[in-house]
């Protein structure tokens, strides 16, 4: 059994805190938060699960394998560093840091010390990202032209951090993934304080990557509509992936087709081409469903024991916090 503890148990902790306490892998030795009320809340809940507000005696804990990092953004890169060098695996809520500069310190003691440094970008263990992934990889769509993606509602306002550094990791983690991981060419940035000053509200962002593929991520909580929406252009399909939908992925057999004209030499080189639309069936495929965060602490576990390597390492931390960073508003 790997013996785990929490570090904060604020807004996302208590489902990774749920999901530790139920696994038959991991055994939680304690868990750490500063509030008294979060304290009282897993003692509650876990009675038998040692709680106090002192991350030392955490990290100096021989005993304890790796350490969840579930903390204030501001704070990951301590605490992910302290704990790899106590020689402890660590698991940490996205982003794995504020910067690519402290991305890169972290990648370099995980090797130094062999510890696994993994971050907690979710959508990658989500069962219809992976399956619109295989879609892709398969050739289902045909070439990628562009993948917009929409995540708004009315929701809970941050002041640590602004829209798009508390909602767009998500999207650019997908968009990333879906893409194989590669370095956009361009990002820019638009966005506007409305509630709080110099913290963005609602945040545009566009991405170039190669092979002319777009992508454009609109994220705000100052919406009136909770939408959690991907949708994917290929030349051959098109893919809608709606996260708050009972049917996850709509495949649309839809798209626009060059048409062969005869011409006046008998050839089909015609200087003025003609087009068709496609308009064929909309599809719902049936995929088998796993709670994300279930699969994401498994996968966090197997590469602990060698079983699996990491997809959620520094490397994709990097790549993420990078465009983030491209797109910093000053």
């Amino acid at each position: 059994m790997i013996r785990v503890a929490q570090i904060g148990v604020g807004y996302w902790g208590p489902n990774l805190l749920r999901v530790l306490a139920t696994s038959p892998r991991c055994e939680v030795a304690a868990v750490v938060d500063l509030s008294q009320e979060r304290r009282d809340f897993v003692r509650g809940l876990y009675p038998s699960i040692h709680v106090s507000d002192n991350a030392d005696s955490i990290i100096s804990d021989k005993s304890i394998d790796a350490v969840v990092v579930s903390t204030p953004v501001a704070t990951h890169f301590d605490l992910v560093c302290r704990a790899l060098q106590s020689g402890k695996n660590v698991l940490v809520e996205k982003p794995m840091a504020t910067s690519v500069q402290e991305i890169d310190q972290i990648a370099e003691l995980s090797k130094k010390v062999g510890k696994l440094a993994m971050v907690g970008h979710t959508f990658l263990f989500n069962s219809a990202v992976r399956y619109l992934k295989d879609c892709i990889d398969k050739g289902v769509l045909g070439e990628i032209r562009y993948i917009y993606s929409q995540r708004l509602n009315l929701g809970r306002i941050r002041s640590d951090v602004d829209a798009l550094w508390n909602l767009a990791p998500h999207d650019i983690s997908i968009i990333q993934y879906l893409l194989g991981d590669p370095e956009p060419l361009r990002v820019t940035r638009s966005g506007m304080d409305f509630v709080q000053e110099k913290i963005d509200d609602v945040v545009f962002m566009n991405l170039e990557y190669p092979n002319k593929v777009l992508a454009h991520i609109h994220v705000s909580w100052l919406d009136p509509q909770k939408v959690r929406k991907l949708t994917v252009v290929g030349s051959k399909k098109m893919v809608v992936y709606d996260d708050v939908a009972d049917e996850k992925i709509a495949i649309y057999d839809k798209g626009i087709d060059r048409k062969a004209v005869l011409g006046e030499s008998m050839d089909y080189d015609n200087p003025m081409p003609q087009f068709v639309h496609r308009t064929g069936d909309i599809l719902f495929p049936a995929f088998s469903w796993k709670e994300p965060l279930k699969v994401e602490v498994d996968h966090f576990f197997d590469c602990i024991e060698g079983k699996a390597t990491c997809i959620a390492g520094p490397d994709h931390a990097r790549k993420v916090v990078g465009i983030l960073e491209s797109g910093r508003g000053d």
